[in-house]
């Protein structure tokens, strides 16, 4: 059974329990209120006959009793009042209307509710003295009206009742369906989401706890297409990274399986041997690098590295102090303006960093030329910069700089013994610092290498 029909069958039960249970407690409040009303006028009626007995009993001093039957013939004019008799022991003095009910009783005062021949009667009974001897009237009255306007109130409460079960069903029909509806968006979105349409969306249009849960339910829908994408990309990365692999793995095993069939297969002068031996030995020493690289690349993705307060001007200005003499052979100046400032790091990942930024632009300088780092504090983050004025990159290349194998001039990139792989180490790096590496260059103008770390304290 679905949710829908649970909740229509729940508010319909309620709907009925409710009109069931309060149509009947109303009936019977009123219906009791009307009874006692007129048992209370039949007593008041019963009271006065009485009383008017006692009086002409009291006037009437021959005692035959015509002038009390005189009386009791003229207040028999109470529309209720059929019955009435008026007896002394055994014999009846006076006696009208429809017979009444003998009580076995010898209380002063009796009241009684019965029924006969389908009418509902009340009969009350009580004595008064007369000369010392007791008379008993006893007065009989027609209540069947209030039971028979209790039964007309049943009728109409069934009519009514049923009526009202009828719109009110129909009315919780709609209820549950609008209630219920976006729950209904909410599972055709999942089946869709399942078959793979991955841009189905709920969108509730409610604030109500339904419409929290359709939002939260798009929410989940966006992050899992945000996932799904990222494992598409995953793959096609890794399909890239793989074939990049590959092409690197070929140009020196092919230039190795080459060199080393010339030197098994044919008699070669010892400089031509020398020259074969040394192509092996520069090839084997690139393919030594690519392996260091891409170890260092999974183990970056594996290990907790611990990170320390590390002054970053020192450490900054220690390595271009090692680094001037190198680069001075070149024709290179390198610079460094850093002012003191703090971040959490590991200091030998973090020259390895600055080691690829420097290495990437004194690349980048054909015949000399600048390189200038610059490190400032800029709200609570300490910013590093490296300057150079080489040849550059143009713009759809930086897009793809971090990625592994990729190589702006790729020839360049080779004759320089670059395997594409150290812009990617350095993004691992500054991801591991919760930092951000970016890149600004124009071709012909040289390169701007930008790193974003959040300061502490020493």
């Amino acid at each position: 059974m679905r949710f829908r029909q649970k909740m229509l069958l729940v508010m319909v039960w309620l709907l009925t329990l409710s009109y069931g249970v309060g149509g009947v407690l109303l009936i019977r409040q009123n219906f009791t209120s009307s009874l006692y009303q007129v048992e209370n006028s039949a007593r008041e009626s019963y009271e006065m006959i009485l009383q008017t007995v006692q009086l002409v009993n009291a006037v009437d001093i021959q005692q035959d009793f015509s002038s009390i039957s005189n009386a009791l013939n003229r207040l028999n004019v109470v529309d209720s009042l059929i019955g009435m008799k008026l007896s002394r022991g055994d014999k009846v003095l006076y006696a009208n209307g429809e017979t009444v009910a003998d009580i076995d009783s010898n209380v002063e005062f009796e009241s009684v509710l019965f029924s006969r021949d389908t009418r509902h009667l009340y009969q009350i009974k009580g004595l008064v003295t007369t000369n010392g001897k007791p008379l008993e009237l006893v007065v009989l009255y027609d209540i069947s009206p209030i039971y028979q306007a209790r039964d007309a109130q049943v009728n109409t409460y069934h009519r009514v009742f049923i009526v009202l079960i009828i719109a009110g069903g129909f009315a919780a029909w709609i209820t549950t369906y609008l209630m219920t509806k976006p729950l209904a968006k909410v599972s055709r979105t999942a089946r869709a989401l399942a078959l793979g349409q991955l841009d189905a969306r709920v969108n509730s249009k409610t604030s109500d706890e339904i419409g929290q849960l359709g939002s939260d339910f798009d929410n989940m829908a966006d992050r899992l297409s945000e996932n799904i994408n990222e494992l598409r990309m995953s793959m096609v990365h890794q399909e890239q990274f793989m074939g990049s692999f590959a092409h690197e793995l070929k140009t020196p095993m092919t230039s190795i399986i080459g060199y080393a069939d010339l030197l098994r297969s044919q008699s070669l002068s010892g400089e031509e041997a020398q020259e074969a031996a040394n192509y092996i030995f520069s090839e084997g020493k690139r393919l030594e690098s690519l392996s260091f690289k891409l170890l260092d690349l999974l183990m970056m993705k594996k290990e907790d590295i611990n990170l320390v307060p590390t002054d970053m001007k020192s450490i900054i200005e220690n390595l271009t102090m090692h680094l001037q003499p190198v680069y001075r052979k070149n024709n290179i100046s390198l610079q460094c303006r850093c002012a003191p400032g703090y971040c959490l790091t590991e200091p030998d990942l973090f020259r390895s960093v600055l080691n690829n930024l420097l290495d990437n632009a004194r690349k980048a300088l054909d015949n000399g030329g600048n390189i200038l780092i610059l490190g400032e504090r800029v709200k609570g983050y300490y910013r590093i910069r490296v300057f150079d004025n080489g040849r550059g990159m143009p713009e759809e290349a930086i897009k793809h700089i971090t990625e592994a194998f990729y190589r702006v001039d790729k020839s360049r990139s080779r004759a320089q013994g670059g395997v594409g792989l150290g812009l990617a180490l350095c993004k691992e790096i500054i991801d591991i610092h919760k930092g951000t590496i970016s890149f600004a260059s124009r071709e012909g103008n040289g390169t701007c290498v930008t790193v974003v770390l959040k300061e502490t304290e020493a």
